[in-house]
């Protein structure tokens, strides 16, 4: 299983550190684990494969680019800092 962690500042609320994990088994489009903390408490979920491909199709996306995208703002860190934007809600 591959896992990265990364620190992220929402736009929502700019001034407060989260820590997102991402793991995953054979590639992200397979579907992965999310843990989202604040240092203080922890959110946890699961994205499917199938909620992979249903996104897509709402977004009117092809999947490999979907997840290629996906692969950028989730787990890529420091080289796609400044170009996807969090909210926490």
């Amino acid at each position: 299983m591959e896992k990265t962690l990364n620190r992220i500042h929402p736009v929502s609320d700019p001034e407060t550190t989260y820590f997102l994990q991402v793991s995953w088994e054979k590639d992200l489009g397979t579907g992965f684990d999310i843990i989202l903390s604040d240092g203080q408490c922890a959110w946890t979920g699961t994205v499917s494969e199938a909620e992979i491909s249903r996104e897509a199709a709402d977004m009117e996306m092809n999947r490999k680019k979907y997840v290629e995208e996906l692969k950028k703002a989730l787990i890529a860190g420091e080289e796609s800092a400044g170009k996807y934007n969090f909210a926490i809600s």
